[in-house]
């Protein structure tokens, strides 16, 4: 995999087209969804300008939004202007990618674990179970925001749940980017006493299968300190980092 042409082909389809081209950015605006800014265009000269805009914007709709800031992108020092401009900076995460079908396998579960689609708002219910169990805190709006997404959009995403028994302990979802090359690999966390037994592998093979067969070429994650070796030693390969920056109405 050239990770230079895949970069590249990930900016373009994924970054840029997620949202809409507004001057010099790319955006989303969504009630009781993901708000923020996902791409720029932006240098010395025009860095500033850009984000009293955006920050004018968005607290003229009263909600928080994130300015999702790439290693890779202009000017180099955006990240301290945005600090500058309010903005607090949340973990960095890798930014993976790797051939889908180099991922795709059966996925091998350990005793006693089956595989459950999430395919309606009980399993949405599971879904967010196994995240908050795996993160160790509550995310809320999460459930309100994927089922609405079934409801409307449902061939935009797959979602799987790892149970044991009747407890959810590992939850994942596949993001299907249409007219790209892309699916994206969200969740995957894994409750404490379950780790390290090969549940997240499992569920990154299980969704590679599946995006092989909806005709995707690529897998991306943003990943966190905790998947990152996991992804590394499957092999997926770093496009760079990536880091939120959020800011709340009136900071």
């Amino acid at each position: 995999m050239n990770r230079d042409e895949v970069l590249a082909a990930y900016e373009r389809q994924v970054r840029i087209r997620r949202g809409e081209r507004v001057g010099r950015v790319v955006r989303k605006a969504a009630e009781g969804g993901w708000n923020g800014i996902l791409w720029s265009d932006l240098d010395e000269d025009t860095a500033d300008a850009e984000i009293a805009a955006q920050v004018a914007y968005f607290t003229s709709l009263n909600r928080d939004f994130e300015w999702k800031l790439y290693s890779h992108d202009r000017p180099a020092d955006l990240a301290e202007r945005l600090l500058a401009a309010g903005f607090a900076a949340e973990p960095e995460e890798t930014l993976l990618a790797a051939e889908a079908a180099a991922m795709a396998a059966e996925p091998l579960l350990p005793d006693g674990v089956a595989l459950l689609p999430v395919e309606d708002p009980a399993g949405i219910d599971l879904l967010v179970r196994a995240h908050e169990d795996a993160f160790g805190m509550s995310l809320p709006g999460l459930r309100e925001r994927l089922v609405r997404r079934l409801a409307e959009r449902p061939e935009s995403m797959v979602a799987v749940v790892a149970m044991a028994g009747d407890r959810p302990v590992s939850g994942a979802r596949l993001d299907l980017d249409p007219d790209t090359e892309f699916a994206g690999l969200f969740g995957g966390g894994t409750a404490p006493g379950w780790r390290g037994r090969g549940v997240y592998r499992a569920l990154v093979a299980h969704r590679a299968r599946v995006a092989v067969e909806r005709g995707y070429r690529y897998l991306h994650v943003d990943a966190s300190d905790e998947s990152r070796p996991i992804l590394l030693r499957l092999g997926f390969e770093p496009l760079g980092t990536t880091t939120p920056y959020v800011r709340a109405p009136g900071a």
